[in-house]
C-alpha cells in the first residue's frame, strides 16, 4: 500500500463537544482533508509545538519526551496513521537509535504532537485516506497554514453545544448534512457524520 504525506492545516473548535478539538491534516500532493477528533490538553500541545516562539513556562508531557529522547540520542523518523477502526486512528512512532529502527504504537494525538516537535513528517496510508478523507474547501482566513487558534483561546474551555446523535438518520440523510457540515467548515461535525457513514458501510 502507497504512503501519502500530510501536513498540519490547522485546529478547529468541536462545535458538539466541549473539550474536543478537529485537527486538520491535508495531503500535501491532493485536495484531500483529514479532520481528526482530539482532546483540549493534544490540541494545545501542538499549538505551542507548532508556535515555535512561544515556551510554556515549564515542560508538557511531549516537551519531556522530546527532552528524553534527545539525551538518549532516540529519533522519531516518522508518523504514520496506519489503521482506522470505528471512526478511531490508530498511529506508529517510527524511531531510530544506533541505527537500529523501532515501530512503537501510540495514540495519533500523541503521535502528531511528537512529530512537530521531531520535525518528523506524517503519513498515512492512500486506502485510508480514501476511506476517511472529505474533499473541504478551507478559507485561508479560517484555517492558516499552521496556527489556526489563539494559544490564549485554545486554553480556555469552548461553549458546548448538545451532542447529536446520528443513530436514527438514514444514509441519505448523513450524506446531506456531511454536506451542509463540509459547507459550513464544521470539520469535527464532519468527521463524526463520515464515521458514522463508514461504519454502517462496513456493516
Amino acid at each position: 500500500m502507497s504512503l501519502v504525506r500530510l501536513n498540519i492545516k490547522g485546529i478547529s473548535y468541536s462545535q458538539t463537544q466541549s473539550g474536543a478539538y478537529a485537527l486538520v491534516l491535508n495531503e500535501v500532493d491532493g485536495s484531500r482533508t483529514l479532520p481528526i477528533v482530539i482532546g483540549a490538553f493534544e490540541a494545545q500541545s501542538i499549538a505551542i509545538a507548532l508556535e515555535k516562539e512561544i515556551k510554556p513556562p515549564r515542560p508538557l508531557t511531549h516537551d519531556l519526551f522530546k527532552t528524553f529522547a534527545d539525551r538518549f540520542q532516540i529519533v522519531i523518523k516518522q508518523v504514520i496513521i496506519h489503521k482506522l477502526v470505528d471512526g478511531v486512528f490508530y498511529s506508529s512512532l517510527i524511531c531510530e537509535r544506533d541505527n537500529i529502527e523501532e515501530i512503537i504504537d501510540t495514540r495519533t494525538s500523541d503521535a502528531i504532537a511528537l512529530a512537530t516537535r521531531f520535525d518528523a513528517p506524517i503519513f498515512t496510508y492512500e486506502n485510508i485516506l480514501d476511506k476517511a478523507g472529505i474533499y473541504l474547501k478551507i478559507k485561508d482566513e479560517f484555517l492558516p497554514e499552521k496556527e489556526s487558534i489563539e494559544l490564549e483561546e485554545l486554553i480556555q474551555e469552548p461553549t458546548s453545544k448538545e451532542d447529536s446523535s446520528y443513530s436514527k438518520d438514514t444514509l441519505k440523510q448523513l450524506n446531506e448534512k456531511l454536506n451542509k457540515a463540509v459547507l459550513d467548515e464544521d470539520y469535527e461535525m464532519a468527521a463524526k457524520i463520515r464515521d458514522e457513514i463508514n461504519k454502517r458501510s462496513s456493516k
